[in-house]
């Protein structure tokens, strides 16, 4: 047997996860990692490259231990990543800087080109589906602005699952699904736009080749093998973003479908055309996907995972206490008791991630509306399904923009991700959707993506499209209820008045923006 080695580096972790080639999972070693702001610069989440290869390296051995397996057992290799974030290069190929996805530290630098290039951003839109809130263009302004010395060094700019392969393979190259996320680039060509960089005064010739994914970069160098026991003869291939690659571990890779990836972050994407043009509003990101002639419409809910996860750990000492003497997992408790609460969480509002408004993008405080002082009522029960509920009428919200323009009608959702796991969170998307919730056997989808890229190099499979069809199969299915989606179309409208309330508070300075976009 052969296997297939896939790297995920997502925002709080990074992790190597084995795959035999039919598909199935059989080791993974994961670190967390942490994105530090730099001293003296607000809003940064800068990308400490030494640290974060170290950790990379860790995982690719420890994965290869708990498989039992040699380097020379792993045919091939690739990466996925988050999206938006960069890394930047001198001539000779060593890394300057990176920062992570959602580094606002370019604020001045995007109000500078709003406000000295009038139109400017809804031009680069139209052309990449970006705006300037995670692009690469206000960052590398930044850098020009702010760190001048190190700006006139660097050399060629990549991604951050990239710049993983460079360290493998000594390429530094990028593909449309994680490069198009700089906003440096063309929805319908697939490839960089150096006019853009012209335009706004920074380098235009820092932009490495685009290769799709599945195309063979090299194979792994005898420095990086020594460091990781990878074999020289392992292939390292390009990989993509972590959503693209996370839909083609769905099995989602044909115009129309549709998939929520349910992690730290929430994406709703739609594959489209990649002739479609984006939504004049800019209220919706469409990037291109890692199949080619499809882009994919984007929706992003805001630290959903991350918002489950601080609840857990602020509150819910108690169900950790009881799970662990079950024997299971500290949300699986909390369903469990989250299942006896009525529709509607007795009423409790959630406001954390407000819906998609890309080209104004800003939060209200984080906080719930509607508490009660009724114990029975107002608990931790009801307060965990309120943010079960909440992400999936946010999700619901994103789709709605999205059907508006592509016109497609969604019936049926992939659902995959940490949050899939959870059997009434499962149940409530489809309630609050209306469409039928379909959940893939290998939920973490993302890193079998990025398994069939390398398969797709390797060739054990012949494209990506045909491996999805032998690779993805479904664990479960889950039906909406009628009476239950009703209730929440009014649901739904009560939290959008409620939130937009609550953006007031912020305009006015009372209360404080859980995340503010660059230049907002």
């Amino acid at each position: 047997m052969q296997y297939l080695m896939a790297i995920d580096a997502g925002t709080g972790s990074v992790r190597a996860v084995i795959f035999d080639t039919l598909g199935h999972q059989v080791s993974v070693a994961q670190r967390e990692w942490v994105h530090l702001e730099e001293e003296g610069v607000a809003n940064s989440m800068t990308f400490d490259t030494q640290t974060n290869w170290d950790l990379t390296v860790w995982c690719i051995q420890e994965a290869l231990k708990e498989a039992k397996l040699q380097g020379s057992d792993i045919l091939a290799i690739s990466a996925t990543s988050m999206r938006e974030g960069i890394v930047l290069y001198d001539k000779e190929g060593e890394a300057l800087w990176g920062v992570a996805n959602v580094d606002a530290r370019a604020d001045k630098e995007v109000r500078f080109l709003k406000e000295n290039y009038k139109g400017i951003e809804e031009a680069f839109y139209q052309e990449s589906g970006q705006t300037f809130a995670l692009g690469a263009l206000p960052r590398i302004l930044w850098l020009k602005n702010s760190r001048p010395k190190l700006y006139e060094k660097v050399a060629t700019i990549s991604m951050i699952g990239d710049w993983i392969l460079a360290k493998l393979s000594g390429v530094i190259a990028t593909d449309p699904s994680n490069g198009g996320t700089t906003g440096i680039f063309s929805l319908k060509e697939r490839d960089w736009v150096e006019s853009m960089a012209t335009k706004v005064g920074i380098k235009d010739t820092i932009f490495p080749p685009t290769l799709e994914a599945g195309s063979v970069m090299g194979t792994v160098t005898k420095e990086a093998s020594n460091m990781t026991g990878l074999s020289t003869l392992t292939k390292v291939v390009m990989g993509g973003g972590d959503v693209q690659l996370g839909a083609v571990g769905l099995g989602v890779v044909k115009e129309g479908q549709v998939a929520i990836l349910g992690g730290s972050f929430w994406q709703q994407v739609v594959n489209i055309k990649c002739q479609t043009p984006p939504p004049k509003d800019m209220g919706i990101r469409v990037n291109p996907h890692v199949v080619e002639g499809l882009s994919q419409a984007e929706g992003i809910t805001f630290f959903s995972g991350l918002v489950m996860r601080w609840f857990r750990d602020a509150f819910c000492d108690m169900e950790k206490l009881e799970a662990k003497e079950r024997g299971v997992d500290t949300y699986a408790v909390l369903e469990e008791k989250a299942s006896r609460v009525p529709v509607g969480s007795y009423g409790i509002l959630p406001i954390f991630s407000d819906s998609m408004k890309y080209g104004k993008w800003y939060h209200a405080s984080p906080s719930f509306l509607n508490l009660s002082l009724d114990a029975n009522v107002c608990n931790r029960a009801s307060m965990f399904r309120s943010l079960q509920e909440n992400a999936c009428i946010v999700s619901a919200i994103n789709l709605e923009k999205i059907e508006a323009f592509s016109g497609i009608k969604m019936k049926e959702i992939v659902f995959a991700g940490g949050a899939s796991r959870g059997i009434l969170w499962c149940q409530i998307l489809a309630d609050v959707t209306g469409c039928r919730v379909k959940v893939p056997k290998v939920t973490e989808a993302t890193a079998l993506g990025a398994a069939v890229a390398a398969g797709v190099g390797a060739g054990v499979y012949e494209n990506i499209v045909s491996a999805t069809k032998m690779l993805v199969t479904w664990e479960r299915e889950y039906l909406p209820n009628r009476e239950n989606t009703l209730k929440y179309i009014q649901i739904k409208e009560q939290w959008k008045e409620a939130y937009m309330h609550q953006l007031t508070l912020v305009d006015k300075g009372l209360t404080q923006s859980m995340w503010r976009a660059p230049g907002v």
